[in-house]
C-alpha cells in the first residue's frame, strides 16, 4: 500500500510518499515548496490571491508526483484557521489534489508532530513545532500529555514586529519582546530531551552545520545548544535579504522570516530553560502517514 501526506502550512506545503510493505515502511518520497500561503493573513483574517495561487501551484505538482497512492490525507494549519476565506481556499485544493484538507487544531497538529517525532523514542520527550503561524509544544512518554499551542511562528513574528533584514536595534529588540510575551504563557513541561522539528529548525540547522547543499541525513539529529542559537540570531541580523537569500541551503521563499523563526526558538529555549535541542527530520507528516498506515 502506498500512503501521501500533505501539510497545507502557513510559511510550506510539504509532501511524504510512504510505501508499507510486510510491516515495514519504505520512504519514496519527501518534498516541500515554501510559498508564504500565510502571508497577510494575521493582519486581514484573508489568505491572499497571490500566496493561494502559489500554494495550488506547488500542490499540483504534489498531485503529479502521487503516482500510485492509495490513501492521501491533507492537513491545514495555522494560516488556514484563520483565515475567513479558507473554504473557497481547500474547494481549490480538493480540485487540485482529489482531497479536501482537514482544519486541524492546534493540539491536533502537536499531536500529530509527537507522533511523527518522539512517540518511538525511550523516556520523556519535549517536541517544539515552530511553524509560521504557530508554534507547538508537547511532551511524553510515548503518548503526549502536555501540550500547548501559541499564537506566535515565524511569519507572524515577521510581519507583527516589523523587522527587515538587516533589522535595526528597536526592530529586533521589539521582536524579542514580542516573542517572550507570548512564550511566557507556556508551562514549562519536564522531559528527557528536547527535539525540534519542522522548517525553521531544519533550516537553522543546515546553517549551522554550514552545508553547501541541503543534506537530510546531516541535519537529522543534529544539535543545537543555546550558544549555537544566539549566534545564529547575531549572523542572520547582520544579513541584507539578498545576503540571506544567497546563503547555501537557504530557500528563497523562507529567507524574509527566518530571523523571525530563530527568535521565536530562542524565545521558547529561554522559557523552556533548555540548552540543547536534537533537530528532527520525522515530524507532523510522519504523524499523519502513521493514521493512514493505522485505518
Amino acid at each position: 500500500m502506498r500512503v501521501a501526506a500533505v501539510d497545507i502550512g502557513t510559511n510550506t506545503v510539504r509532501l511524504l510518499v510512504i510505501d508499507a510493505r510486510a510491516g515495514e515502511t519504505v520512504e519514496v518520497m519527501r518534498t516541500s515548496q515554501v510559498v508564504g500561503l500565510g502571508e497577510g493573513v494575521d493582519r486581514t483574517n484573508l489568505l491572499q490571491p497571490a500566496a493561494i495561487d502559489r500554494a495550488l501551484a506547488a500542490l499540483s505538482d504534489f498531485e503529479r508526483s502521487m503516482t500510485g497512492v492509495d490513501r492521501v490525507r491533507a492537513v491545514a494549519t495555522a494560516a488556514s484557521r484563520e483565515a475567513g476565506n479558507r473554504e473557497d481556499f481547500f474547494d481549490r485544493v480538493e480540485s487540485v489534489l482529489g482531497v479536501r484538507p482537514e482544519l486541524i487544531t492546534g493540539a491536533d497538529e502537536a499531536h500529530l508532530a509527537f507522533a511523527g517525532a518522539a512517540a518511538h523514542r525511550p523516556g520523556r520527550s519535549l517536541v517544539i513545532d515552530v511553524g509560521g503561524g504557530s508554534t507547538e509544544l508537547v511532551a511524553g512518554d510515548g503518548v503526549p500529555d502536555d501540550i500547548v499551542s501559541l499564537q506566535i511562528g515565524s511569519v507572524r513574528l515577521t510581519e507583527r514586529s516589523g523587522l527587515s533584514l538587516p533589522p535595526s536595534a528597536a526592530q529586533l529588540a521589539n521582536a524579542r519582546a514580542l516573542a517572550a510575551e507570548v512564550v511566557s504563557t507556556a508551562p514549562r513541561p519536564t522531559s528527557d530531551a528536547a527535539i525540534g522539528v519542522a522548517g525553521t529548525f531544519t533550516a537553522l540547522a543546515a546553517l549551522h552545520l554550514r552545508l553547501s547543499v541541503y543534506d537530510a541525513e546531516s541535519v537529522d539529529g543534529s544539535t543545537l545548544t543555546a550558544g549555537d542559537l544566539a549566534m545564529l540570531v547575531e549572523r542572520l541580523s547582520s544579513l541584507t535579504l539578498e545576503e540571506t537569500m544567497a546563503l547555501p541551503t537557504m530557500e528563497p521563499r523562507r529567507a524574509p522570516v527566518i530571523l523571525g523563526g530563530a527568535l521565536v526558538v530562542d524565545a521558547v529555549l529561554r522559557h523552556l530553560n533548555v540548552g540543547e535541542i536534537t533537530v528532527s527530520e520525522r515530524d507532523l507528516l510522519d504523524g499523519v502517514v502513521s493514521t493512514l498506515l493505522q485505518q
